[in-house]
């Protein structure tokens, strides 16, 4: 048989780091970027700054977490937190149901991120206000996530 291999092998220490949504946060994507191409699946290696916040949020995708090094409280819609260390799996279903926050222990934290989808607009991060229940998203990360204008299947 005469197959030409794929297979891609990355490192995280070789590729750019970028900014997080959160101050105190950035990114590495291991595969679903123009540097390192995929056909669905899109993974990152998200670190977090010790003390970083991130807000209470949701998806329009399914998220897996697995959690690499560091410590971090998840907190559910309802608050109910959930202490995590290395070797904890966070799943974040799709829509409102499956939000979540983070508040990053004193050593930081570093996990693993999987999104089953490479297109932005379906990536988008939706911030949730506790109090008044409302949603929203800033334009600038709109526009980031490709949801200015959603290409019509017609």
């Amino acid at each position: 048989m005469n197959a030409k291999s794929t297979l891609r092998v990355y490192n995280k220490d070789d590729i750019k780091s970028i900014p997080g949504v959160v101050k105190g946060q950035t990114l590495k994507v291991m595969i679903g970027s123009r540097e390192q191409p995929s056909e669905r699946v899109r993974a990152s290696v998200a670190t977090f700054e010790p003390g970083t916040h991130e807000l209470l949020h949701w998806h329009a995708i399914e998220v897996f977490y697995y959690v690499m090094a560091g410590s971090a409280v998840v907190r559910d819609y309802y608050g109910k937190e959930f202490p995590v260390r290395p070797g904890s799996a966070i799943y974040a279903e799709p829509g409102i149901a499956g939000a979540h926050e983070w508040e990053v222990g004193p050593d930081g934290l570093q996990l693993m991120s999987i999104r089953a989808v490479l297109d932005g607009n379906k990536r988008m991060q939706f911030t949730v206000d506790r109090e008044t229940k409302r949603s929203y998203i800033d334009l600038e990360e709109l526009e980031v996530m490709d949801g200015v204008n959603f290409k019509s299947h017609y």
